[in-house]
């Protein structure tokens, strides 16, 4: 069966503390539908200090998830690494591994909001750095033995389910990020369809004489809502996907490299572009994809048209995908 993904960031402008609790516990509630109709992943990120209230700590979120469902996987596409403290962050992974029975995924990127670096006070010409030592604490850490951390002997406990750890990709768009992924051995992960990037990683692979895969997004990603009604959809709440596209465009410089990256300035614009697709469970099955990516409460989207959009998806798309 085609890999099929419900995304939850919790995005929801001027929202009040209940609206968002409304809003987590419906994702929540999707989660768990989703769980129990085949859908195979919850992808879910990482952002700090946003207007919009970007969910800022998707281990907490992804242990609620793990909570609510049996089988469905978590994955953590991405933390912003460096704002992490590598053996706090070794500690977490490894007990959520535990309790999810080894359902969480964890993509390691460094980010590109210096004003992120700026909130939690850490230095963001350090990144670099600052994201090799996490990666290598975390590799060291898994093994539940003693080692050398910072000019002290340190061991991390308890050890993870999973051999020989917990799932663990490095994301991003540079070749710094590709040769930090080869020379660990870790997969990599590109932000965006780069063939470039994944021969040069193939080549630094060779160079450290270590083993590796990458995960490559498709030549076209496109974010989808499903509705009976398309044209009334984007009408009516076209206004959300171009509230998350817009936020997300702001944050990114030229030399960021995105499979959900918009130019748009309106909801034509936006319609017209693809990178959001609202469309009917028959037009979606007739992209043909192999990855699906269901995005229900995009942008400050009413849980009421995010369960009707999960609701098709998972009556009328998935069965006839399964068959």
């Amino acid at each position: 069966m085609p890999v099929s993904v419900v995304r939850f960031n919790l995005v929801e402008p001027d929202a009040t503390p209940a609206s968002l609790s409304a809003r987590y516990r419906a994702a929540l509630e999707m989660a768990a539908y989703a769980d129990g109709h085949g859908v195979t992943t919850v992808q879910t990120e990482e952002h700090h200090g946003a207007g919009n209230n970007w969910l800022p700590c998707p281990f907490a979120f992804a242990s609620a998830v793990f909570g609510a469902t049996r089988n469905i996987a978590v994955t953590v596409s991405a933390i912003i690494g460096p704002l992490h403290d590598p053996l706090r962050l070794a500690e977490e992974i490894a007990v959520l591994d535990l309790l999810s029975g080894g359902r969480l995924v964890t993509v390691a990127g460094i980010g590109y909001r210096p004003e992120e670096y700026a909130m939690f006070d850490v230095e963001w010409k350090r990144r670099g750095r600052l994201q090799d030592e996490l990666l290598e604490t975390l590799l060291r850490a898994w093994t539940g033995e003693p080692f050398a951390y910072r000019g002290r002997t340190v061991r991390v406990t308890p050890r993870p389910l999973t051999e020989p750890h917990p799932p663990l990709l490095v994301g991003g768009s540079s070749k710094a990020a590709a040769r930090r992924a080869a020379r660990l051995g870790l997969p990599f992960f590109p932000s965006a369809h780069l063939p470039e990037l994944e021969a040069y990683y193939t080549e630094r692979l060779a160079e450290y004489g270590t083993e590796g895969w990458v995960m490559m997004p498709a030549t076209e990603t496109p974010l989808l809502h499903l509705a009976e009604d398309p044209d009334r959809a984007w009408a009516v709440y076209g206004r959300h996907f171009l509230h998350e596209a817009r936020t997300y465009a702001s944050w990114q410089s030229g030399e960021i490299h995105s499979a959900v990256r918009s130019a748009a300035t309106t909801v034509a614009e936006l319609r017209a572009e693809g990178v959001y697709r609202i469309v009917t469970p028959e037009e979606c099955l007739a992209l043909d994809l192999g990855h699906h990516v269901l995005h229900p409460l995009a942008g400050g989207m009413p849980p009421e048209e995010g369960w009707r959009s999960l609701r098709l998806f998972c009556e009328r798309v998935l069965p006839v995908l399964g068959a």
